[in-house]
């Protein structure tokens, strides 16, 4: 390979990247949410899928996996991104725009999500995930930490507004632990604050590990 090929290649990887990025800036981004005749499932394979992948298992761990997500938890997101209410940087600066989005395409996106083949976590068992996993089903007693089971299920398949954690992406679950456990960008967390309020660093890694390695 010479180097023109190598710097043309180089080029090429860089411009693709850059428009994928492009793409994910909002979720309006070449696509008109302001139509309330669009179906749910229309808005996410035309604008969703941009960053959570056609059937909800995004491939970038900046943005969540949606794939059998609970539908009373996505409903409930979205409606909170739609009102300003969900204020975390992410969610500022991807979600904020589907403020037109009706009640109606709000339920169907919901449905369409929560109704994927579930999110798949990569198996790993280690130090660092049975550290998690200890937390995760038994919580931390002398820090005043409650196990995340009793609310997220043994499983941790969520129920209701209570979200499924089990195979999401471990990056995007650390940040949001550390959203819940420093500040008050998420109104519906004031539980999940006030249980993981102790919880340290290497802690949450560790339970963020572990959930991302359940399949």
């Amino acid at each position: 390979m010479t180097n023109k090929t190598i710097h043309f290649f180089k080029n090429s990887c860089a411009a693709l990247l850059a428009s994928l990025l492009v793409a994910c800036v909002s979720p309006d981004k070449g696509r008109n949410l302001n139509d309330p005749s669009l179906k749910g499932a229309q808005i996410a394979v035309q604008a969703c899928s941009n960053c959570h992948g056609i059937n909800g298992q995004a491939m970038s761990q900046q943005f969540p996996k949606l794939a059998g997500q609970q539908v009373e938890y996505l409903k409930a997101q979205l409606t909170d991104f739609k009102g300003h209410a969900r204020k975390d940087l992410s969610g500022t600066q991807y979600m904020w725009g589907i403020t037109n989005l009706t009640q109606t395409q709000v339920e169907e996106l919901a449905t369409y999500f929560s109704t994927q083949p579930p999110m798949k976590g990569t198996r790993v068992k280690n130090a660092e995930t049975q550290i998690g996993e200890s937390i995760f089903k038994n919580g931390l007693a002398s820090q005043g930490v409650m196990a995340c089971s009793n609310c997220h299920g043994q499983e941790a398949l969520g129920v209701a507004e209570i979200p499924r954690l089990a195979g999401q992406h471990p990056n995007y679950l650390y940040k949001q632990i550390m959203v819940f456990k420093n500040t008050d960008d998420r109104p519906r967390g004031q539980a999940m604050k006030q249980i993981i309020h102790n919880m340290n660093d290497e802690q949450a890694h560790a339970v963020a590990a572990y959930l991302s390695s359940l399949d």
